[in-house]
């Protein structure tokens, strides 16, 4: 299902103007130099140097490009020095004469009978061209290893982009009958089968050279004899559109990747791209520069939020697709694959956000914040890298089926939260989210002084308590939150008589200069110890969920301390 829907992707692909996407038998490969020649294959001028200013090579689309082991195998019109020239510095001057011969055999083969003034230059090159000359080139100690392609002298493009070139290349793969022939798994046609399936780049994690998605290399991976992917036997046509539409959604800069710790997730839909953009938004893609689309976005999001379905996101039986994948050595691993339609993904998007809804502390603080921005704050030292990989999935999975929400949210939370004693917006709305979502608790936004919720109660009268040290003791070198706050929302019987106790002493200071702000917070913890009940009193622990409901409580109470009752009235 996976292949098959990429493989559909990569057809989308190729009738929009606006994606770079190859042909069969064509991608996209660094190249960092070019050599010019004339119509007899001789050397004009120094050679172009292709890369930019920080000597990154150009990428370029090119013939193949190969899929190289440990054999010879050359690239088709374009090559690194040692396959082009005969030339590099590996110091395996048998190798390269080998790699050089190879290239030359089949620019002979693929041009063969091809009737034009580029491929006839080509051919009397090499024809004409001796290794030893390589040393003499300009800029050959710069040029050396890297790869380089060819264009005519006097003549824009480069010679593989010529026309004559691109169809004796098609011709070339299409008469290759080395390979085996059988019905591809993927889209139930019979033609050749990719032993081998190009790789997959821009994994963070993987290796350089790129990974693969489908293959098998070990004894135990084989049945009935059938050796490497003749396992599961998929075309060359499909292996080659799955892996460059693939590729095409790994690209950095076109919003269709988000990385949460090692998982890498892309998506796609059959439909409007308004829709593409909103779920990368929505889960934490790179934020686009242009502000009138993020201004756009956020409105989506927002109507979304309210139930509200937009008309730019087009139709929402459109199926929409999620794919999250993890480095694992020369491969990748499926995290997560999620298909649904752009309908029930902006319906789980926006019931995700209602869950998060909570006012936030600051004006600069985001309405809709990322998975990415939310699962740090489960991270030792807020570190994207030290995410858990199963946690990101899960939770990425929630958000788009309309889940619940991973149960080691809260316990993480909550740990985090003991450990550096700081919450914030970001923490308090994931724990709302978990409670509204998983345990069905009915939490508003703002501070509710009618939830008699004991977990609720005792956290607003920990930031009571907090509120009167503050009042009464000015920079306190320990404050009562770096040392009771841990203990007061897991074991409250043992910690708060000992703080309210101390908070009598704190609201006789404030009564000195501020008797009506004592007489305030002193009805404010009446009014909570008050609705305890008598019998229970303050019990000796408390359930994980009832210590999330001391976290909002504690929240929604000291925000309550700093909103002017103009705004309050408003909520």
């Amino acid at each position: 299902m996976i292949l098959y829907a990429l493989s559909q992707y990569y057809q989308r692909l190729l009738d929009d103007s606006e994606a770079t996407v190859s042909d069969y038998g064509f991608g996209r490969q660094g190249v960092h130099f070019c050599l010019s020649i004339s119509p007899e294959g001789d050397l004009m001028g120094r050679p172009l140097d292709l890369r930019d200013e920080k000597g990154r090579a150009k990428k370029i689309e090119v013939p193949g490009p190969m899929l190289r082991a440990a054999g010879v195998a050359s690239n088709f019109a374009w090559d690194n020095t040692g396959y082009v020239l005969g030339a590099d510095a590996k110091g395996k001057p048998e190798r390269t004469a080998e790699t050089h011969a190879a290239f030359k055999s089949l620019v002979k083969t693929v041009l063969d009978g091809v009737d034009d003034i580029g491929a006839k230059a080509l051919v009397a090159f090499l024809e004409k061209w001796d290794p030893a000359q390589a040393e003499t080139l300009p800029d050959w100690e710069e040029m050396i290893g890297w790869n380089i392609v060819f264009m005519l002298d006097g003549e824009p493009g480069y010679l593989h982009d010529r026309p004559a070139f691109r169809e004796a290349w098609v011709r070339h793969l299409a008469a290759d009958t080395s390979k085996p022939t059988g019905m591809c798994l993927v889209t139930g046609e019979t033609g050749n089968i990719a032993l081998t399936h190009p790789k997959i780049k821009g994994v963070p994690g993987s290796q350089m050279a790129g990974a693969s998605l489908v293959s098998f290399n070990i004894d135990s991976a084989e049945s009935f004899g059938k050796k490497q992917s003749l396992n599961a036997p998929v075309s060359d046509h499909a292996a080659f559109a799955y892996t460059t539409a693939l590729n095409y959604l790994l690209e950095a800069d076109n919003g269709h990747k988000v990385q949460l710790g090692e998982t890498t997730i892309v998506f796609w839909s059959d439909g409007a791209d308004e829709a593409e953009k909103l779920f990368g938004c929505g889960i934490g893609a790179k934020r686009a520069d242009d502000e009138t689309l993020v201004t756009r976005l956020e409105l989506y999001l927002s109507a979304l939020v309210q139930g509200q379905f937009p008309d730019a996101l087009g139709s929402a039986e459109t199926p929409f697709y999620v794919l999250g994948i993890s480095p694992n050595a020369a491969r990748l691993s499926v995290r997560f694959w999620l298909v649904g339609t752009v309908g029930s993904m902006a319906e789980n998007l926006g019931a995700h956000y209602r869950a998060l809804a909570i006012k936030p502390r600051f004006d600069t603080d985001f309405a809709h914040p990322s998975p990415w921005q939310l699962l740090r704050e489960l991270a030792p030292q807020r570190d994207g890298k030290n995410i858990s990989p199963l946690l990101s999935g899960q939770f990425v999975r929630a958000i788009t089926l309309g889940q619940p929400y991973p149960q080691t949210i809260l316990t993480a939370a909550l740990g985090r939260i003991r450990i550096d004693k700081e919450m914030n917006y970001l923490r308090a709305a994931l724990i709302k989210a978990f409670l509204v979502r998983n345990r069905n608790q009915e939490i508003h936004m703002t501070l509710d002084t009618t939830n008699t919720d004991i977990g609720y109660r005792f956290g607003r009268l920990f930031a009571i308590v907090e509120r009167i040290q503050e009042l009464a003791i000015k920079n306190a070198n320990a404050t009562v939150r770096d040392r009771f706050f841990a203990s007061a929302m897991a074991t409250p019987g043992r910690t708060f008589p000992v703080i309210l106790k101390n908070a009598q002493h704190g609201l006789a200071k404030i009564r000195k200069d501020s008797k009506g702000m004592a007489i305030n917070l002193e009805k404010q913890i009446q009014e909570i110890v008050g609705g305890l009940d008598s019998t229970v009193g303050f019990p000796s622990s408390l359930s994980s969920e009832k210590q999330g409901l001391f976290i909002i409580g504690y929240y929604q109470q000291r925000q309550d301390f700093f909103t002017k009752k103009d705004e309050k009235l408003e909520d």
